[in-house]
């Protein structure tokens, strides 16, 4: 893939996100996808998602605790199969969230995540939140 097909994949997910376009997930994932969650902390949590139906899974709890979830991508490296964005998410929390009821509170929450491609898809994700904000701003 050229630069500007990579740079337009990522966008693309991120768009996914932005919509909770559960269709578009074949079309930007690899179907042995993997993303690596934070450990909140924890080095024994390892968390993952997998495949697209992790993949679809994952933006539709977001969406439904956040229904307005945005992603403003404010950066973007490219760097071989590589590629790194560093973004703002924001969204109002009206649904259930990892066992926090909604408290209407507004979010923003800054994020990066490194990306692998692999046969113009998604292969791979490592995301990093910055966790302690993301909590506070949701009373806890």
């Amino acid at each position: 893939m050229t630069r500007g097909e990579k740079r337009a994949l990522v966008e693309r997910l991120h768009e996914v996100w932005n919509t909770g376009d559960l269709e578009a997930v074949p079309d930007v994932y690899a179907s042995d996808f993997v993303v690596h969650w934070p450990r909140n902390g924890d080095p024994s949590k390892a968390s993952q998602s997998r495949g697209h139906d992790g993949a679809r899974e994952a933006i539709r709890q977001t969406r439904v605790a956040f229904p307005d979830w945005h992603e403003n991508v404010v950066d973007m490296i490219i760097d071989g199969d590589r590629v790194v964005t560093r973004y703002v998410s924001t969204g109002t929390h009206e649904g259930p969230y990892e066992g926090v009821a909604p408290t209407g509170a507004s979010v923003e929450i800054d994020e990066i995540s490194i990306f692998r491609i692999e046969g113009g898809k998604v292969a791979e994700q490592w995301c990093l939140i910055e966790d302690l904000a993301f909590w506070r701003q949701l009373g806890r």
